[in-house]
């Protein structure tokens, strides 16, 4: 397990293997808090609390609790390409076609659902959880880190548009993997100097070295557009590897 305090406070943070139902559910209680809270989202297992679908049983589930409440702070899931074959899919294909995947040819971790207590969301809680990651990718050696980050549609779009002019200048790379967006955004017209902040999980993966891989979909059951993202492990940006533990 990593831990580390938060120097702005006395929390004690702590990540952890979420092993077990109890676990389970304590990360699908977070879920349904952040994102019914957030996005309004239609979430399966509403009716309970929770955030719950039929990937979860599959997946191996990390998280960072802190150790003086003993709360769940932060929670993400991993699906790696053994479990999507006898699946028949990553949980991503639900939301886009991925065109090259098969032909990545090396192991693949998929993470997604990711999210973090609004009070918890700064750099001490990701490193946390981005230690925690580190650990699974070292110890299946997976090359490829993979998943969706969310943009809030609210507004119409102008966010994601704003964003995704950003992003295309800088990030965009379909050159080992295509991510064709089953639901595309709906066209929108926006002013050249309309700009907009990334949300912080997608600044976090930008920041890794993570490219995205095609035009964002729109989810509407989240009420998000979201954007499909690659890491290759060898192209982690130098500067946070070591919340990775990788040679780069």
């Amino acid at each position: 397990m990593n831990a580390i305090a938060d120097p702005r406070s006395t929390r004690q943070l702590q990540a952890e293997r979420l092993d077990g139902e109890q676990a389970l559910r304590e990360a699908q209680a977070l879920r349904y808090r952040v994102f019914s809270g957030e996005f309004d989202a239609r979430l399966q297992g509403a009716e309970l609390g929770l955030d719950m679908d039929d990937f979860d049983i599959h997946c191996r589930h990390i998280g960072v609790r802190d150790l003086m409440t003993g709360e769940l702070v932060a929670t993400t899931r991993l699906l790696d390409h053994l479990t999507a074959r006898r699946l028949g899919r990553f949980y991503s294909e639900e939301e886009f076609a991925l065109h090259g995947l098969a032909e990545l040819d090396a192991p693949v971790l998929e993470i997604g659902r990711t999210c973090v207590d609004p009070a918890y969301r700064n750099g001490a809680t990701i490193a946390v959880l981005w230690s925690e990651l580190a650990e699974v990718l070292n110890q299946g050696g997976y090359r490829y880190l993979m998943g969706c980050a969310s943009i809030p549609m609210r507004d119409g779009g102008i966010q994601a548009r704003a964003i995704m002019h950003r992003l295309r200048e800088a990030h965009l790379s379909t050159e080992l993997l295509h991510a064709e967006p089953r639901m595309p955004l709906p066209e929108l017209e926006l002013a050249d100097n309309v700009t907009a902040q990334l949300p912080p999980l997608l600044k976090a993966y930008m920041r890794l070295g993570a490219k995205i891989c095609g035009e964002p979909c729109w989810d509407p059951d989240f009420q998000v557009a979201d954007v499909f993202i690659l890491l290759k492990r060898e192209e982690l940006c130098p500067r946070y590897a070591r919340h990775f533990k990788a040679a780069v």
